[in-house]
């Protein structure tokens, strides 16, 4: 049985490989600080990079954390027949936000990617308010 790839789906899968290539810039700092030897032998781990490449790596670990209920929602909602418009624009908006946080992390820009987090957290709780009403 095929099921139907819905706007909430497409979106998941959207956000998975954008966190999928998050982690890039950060290891592309490393390469060029440290060389390819010392950057895959794990050598240099915990010596300092640029500040922008660290704020990276932390955009990129809060992608991962966030994937996670996000994932939970739009599949609950899925399997349960919960999504609908809602939960699409809010899988849409929360695909925006991610991809905004990135960059705003790593400009540091404080007011904005706190907005940026906050506004993709908003979408997860609608999404999970879709399926619990």
């Amino acid at each position: 049985m095929a099921l139907e790839m819905t706007t909430d789906l497409r979106m998941l899968i959207w956000v998975s490989l954008l966190t999928l290539f998050l982690w890039l810039p950060y290891v592309l700092a490393r390469l060029v600080r440290y060389g390819l030897i010392e950057t895959i032998s794990y050598r240099k781990d915990g010596e300092p990079v640029a500040a922008w490449a660290t704020r990276a790596k932390k955009a990129h670990y809060n992608a991962i954390e966030n994937l996670v209920p996000f994932a939970i929602a739009v599949l609950v909602a899925h399997i349960t027949n919960a999504a609908n418009d809602m939960t699409a624009l809010a899988s849409i908006v929360y695909f925006w936000a991610r991809l905004a946080h990135y960059p705003l992390q790593i400009s540091n820009l404080p007011i904005g990617r706190t907005v940026a987090f906050a506004v993709g957290w908003v979408a997860i709780l609608i999404i999970v308010l879709q399926i619990i009403k």
